[in-house]
């Protein structure tokens, strides 16, 4: 049972590290993304990746015991429903995306291709997922 327990803890550290770096990448690709010439499409989309990898880390350390599976469905959901959210408009609302912090949690336009990225992303925080990898994952 310590073991199962250790296992897990073993897992959350390393999804809480995973969300640190990808946090700090996603703001250094949108801050010095274009100074160093990249496409645009790799700031733009490789940005939503990310995000949409956050969102699945995030989901995960909230709701550790789900499956990897299910966070990852849980988490698309979620992306998909912010996305769709840019579809509504209040004066508050739009203020706030006009902020650093709105637009990098909401942010301002509504894009399909978006949607993709944040499942691009999603799919490759599953794919790292350490509570998949059998070294990690607790013995049954």
């Amino acid at each position: 049972m310590r073991e199962i327990i250790q296992t897990r803890s073993q897992a959350q550290f390393l999804r809480l590290a995973a969300l640190l770096v990808v946090i700090v990448l996603v703001l250094a690709l949108r801050r010095f993304g274009y100074a160093v010439d990249l496409p645009f499409v790799v700031v733009k989309y490789g940005g939503s990746a990310l995000w949409g990898a956050m969102v699945y880390l995030l989901v995960a350390l909230i709701v550790a015991r789900s499956r990897p599976a299910v966070l990852a469905i849980v988490a698309l959901f979620i992306a998909i429903s912010v996305e769709l959210f840019r579809l509504y408009h209040t004066p508050w609302l739009d203020a706030f995306r006009l902020t650093t912090a709105g637009a990098l949690l909401l942010g301002r336009i509504f894009s399909l291709w978006n949607m993709l990225a944040y499942a691009i992303g999603i799919a490759a925080a599953w794919a790292f997922d350490p509570a998949r990898h059998p070294a990690i994952s607790p013995r049954r």
